[in-house]
This record gives structure tokens, C-alpha cells and sequence, in this order.
């Protein structure tokens, strides 16, 4: 029944560390660690390992003072937290991009916090659409995965890669599917599910994870038209957390019928391009061809216009900003995706979070106004 397998991977998304531990059973391969954004996963599932998400969580903060400052976003300040208490001894590695001042500052801290763990940088160029640039992003690729055969002692070969990737491509395939069949049918996949839903293939072996959700999206097509009559919202920021927010949503009617999420679509809405042979310049193609996402230079800024279209595309009602605080990138596009969304008339709700938030009233008095004032 495919209503258990959602109620399966939603419980998966919310509780991270027993779906490592079932993964890790499981399947019996060893777990990489890969921070956001864009990290090159293929490469580490070409290992046979499995390459966990390292998304942050709600915590005490105490020991990560020691590096990061009380002004750098929680996903990192967290993820120094965990690491400082041992939860991620068990991890071989650890595979951290360069996009922002603190993730740059995260990557030599944990060398000098974790020496026994493994950290392996990566940097993705700024003019990632000249030669050049594309030569780059390459050669990068290709220094991540001889950084991480030297710390899990095997070779990867180029044959393990291109089967990777040919799972991952599956993988995006039957995510962009999940995405337009959930969209219809917000009265099952309600905005807290759809989200659980996507987080929990961080935390799981890519191949079963899509076999999982494929049996979701057969389900759906078999379902009739949809009885919802609520809100329909496009979301866009970091993470759809904390999750209390998502309850907020459901409780008010509010439908995730699309996003603009790093958790999210920005996975997988660039498909590879189908005229590349090399598997490694497909998967620099992939990083040359994104566009909208605020971690890549983007002298147009199309973030907001792709946003109006996908509102029209998904008939949404409004775009919801889930502001990560602290998060530099993303505060500084606000302002102008801002002004297109209102030139636009669509309305949209600013909504700033951070994963160690406590209450929710405030959120939630929001919330309700920007309903009342939608319907």
C-alpha cells in the first residue's frame, strides 16, 4: 500500500539518525558525510557507500562556539555541534563546498575540531559558464573523488561512476515525477509529508529510496481527482524547517504544491544533458546549466521570475519565504525577487527561521493573517 510507504519515508525524513542506522543495516555500506550544497554524491556512491546529508538539526549549542560565531546560520553551527559530541565518529568521510564565509570557515575547523575524520573540500568556480570554468568544475570532481579513494583506501573506477550517476539520474527523474503527481494531490501529500518525503532520501540508499518513491507515484496516478480547496503555496529558501512551521501550514490548509528548496527541487530540476558522453563533464554540464539558485553566480538573477512562472505552471496562490537566518546568500537575492514578486501581484509571506526555534506562536499568527488575507 503506497499510503504506508509515505507514512514509512515521512517518519524517515523526520527522524534522521534511525534511518542511517537502517540504512547502514541494511545495505552494510559504510556512510560518507556530505554538507550542502550541491556536493558531488555520485562520486561517493560509486564507493559503495552511502552519502548522508549532513542538514543540521535541533540541538543545544555549546560546544560549536569554540569555532563559529553565534552569527553564522544554524545548518553549520549544528553540524560542528554533532560532530564535537561524536555523532559522526562512525563517518568516513566528510565532503564540504565552499559557497559561503562560513562554510569556508566550517572546512578548516573541522580539521582542527576532527582530525581523525577525513575532510575533503571542494570549490566550484564563480564563472562556471566559460571553458575554463566547465575545465574547472571538472577537475574538481575528479580531486574529490581521488581525495576520497585516499581516505576509504579503494579505487573508484570511471565504470562505478557512470553507474552512479546513472542511478542518480533515475533518482532526479523520479523526483521531478513525485513533485508535478504530489502537487495534484495536496489532500495526500499535505506540505509537512511532501517535505519529510524529499528529506528522507538524504538519509537513504539512492536506488532503494527511489524504488520507494516510484511505488508512491504509481499510487498517485491511480488516485481520482483531488478534494483539496485549500492554499496552494510555492516555498522557497534552505530547509521547510523547523517542521512545527509545516504543522502551521497543514493546520490552515496550506498545500507545498512546489519549492524552490535546497532540500528540494534545486536537487534535481536541472536534468544532465543528453549529448555528453564523459560522465564527469555530464556532471559539470549539470553545475553549468543551473540557474536560479542562489549559491551560483546568476548575473541575471532569474530566481524571481522562474518562481511567477512556476506559480502559474502549478496554479499556486502565493510564494512563502523561509528565510534560514544568518544565511548571507539567500538575504541578499530577498530584495530582489521582492520587488518582481510584487511588481508581479503575487503575494508572499516572509517567514525568518532558524532550526533551534522554540516558539511558534508568532509564526503562527502570521501565518493565519496571510491566509485570511488570501481567501
Amino acid at each position: 500500500m503506497y499510503r504506508d510507504t509515505i507514512e514509512k519515508l515521512a517518519f524517515n525524513g523526520l527522524n534522521p539518525a534511525k534511518a542511517i542506522e537502517e540504512t547502514k543495516a541494511s545495505t552494510g555500506k559504510d556512510i560518507v558525510g556530505v554538507f550542502p550544497i550541491r556536493t558531488p554524491e555520485e562520486i561517493v556512491y560509486a564507493a559503495g557507500c552511502v552519502p548522508v546529508g549532513m542538514w543540521g538539526g535541533r540541538t543545544e549549542l555549546s560546544l560549536a562556539d569554540r569555532y563559529l560565531q553565534s552569527f553564522c546560520c544554524s545548518v553549520m553551527r549544528t553540524n560542528l555541534e554533532y560532530a564535537l559530541r561524536g555523532v559522526y565518529n562512525d563517518v568516513k568521510a566528510v565532503i564540504i563546498p565552499s559557497f559561503c564565509d562560513s562554510m569556508k570557515c566550517v572546512i578548516e575547523n573541522w580539521k582542527l575540531a576532527l582530525p581523525k575524520i577525513p575532510t575533503i573540500a571542494l570549490a566550484y568556480p564563480q564563472q562556471r559558464r566559460l571553458q575554463s570554468g566547465l575545465e574547472f568544475t571538472v577537475n574538481e570532481i575528479k580531486r574529490v573523488k581521488h581525495e576520497l579513494e585516499l581516505a576509504l583506501h579503494k579505487i573508484i573506477t570511471n565504470q562505478q561512476v557512470e553507474e552512479a550517476f546513472n542511478v542518480y539520474e533515475d533518482y532526479r527523474k523520479t523526483m521531478r515525477e513525485f513533485t508535478a503527481l504530489a502537487a495534484e494531490h495536496p489532500d495526500i501529500v499535505s506540505a509537512k509529508k511532501r517535505y519529510l518525503i524529499i528529506k528522507a532520501g538524504c538519509y537513504m540508499d539512492k536506488a532503494v529510496y527511489t524504488g520507494m518513491i516510484k511505488e508512491i507515484n504509481e499510487g498517485l496516478k491511480a488516485e481520482g481527482p483531488s478534494t483539496f480547496k485549500g492554499i496552494r503555496a510555492i516555498v522557497t529558501g534552505i530547509m521547510a524547517e523547523p517542521t512545527e512551521i509545516l504543522d502551521i501550514f497543514d493546520e490552515n490548509g496550506i498545500a507545498m504544491v512546489g519549492d524552490d528548496l535546497a532540500v528540494g527541487s534545486r536537487l534535481w530540476r536541472t536534468p544532465a544533458r543528453d549529448n555528453v558522453e564523459d560522465v564527469y563533464m555530464k556532471m559539470a554540464y549539470m553545475i553549468y546549466d543551473l540557474e536560479g539558485d542562489t549559491f551560483f553566480y546568476d548575473p541575471d538573477k532569474k530566481k524571481g521570475s522562474m518562481m511567477i512562472a512556476m506559480k502559474e505552471e502549478l496554479r499556486a496562490d502565493c510564494v512563502i519565504v523561509m528565510m534560514m537566518k544568518f544565511c548571507d546568500p539567500e538575504e541578499y537575492d530577498y530584495p530582489i525577487y521582492k520587488e518582481e514578486l510584487e511588481n508581479a501581484g503575487v503575494p508572499h509571506l516572509y517567514l525568518e527561521v532558524d532550526q533551534q526555534m522554540a516558539g511558534f506562536e508568532q509564526p503562527r499568527t502570521r501565518i493565519q493573517s496571510f491566509c485570511e488575507m488570501l481567501l
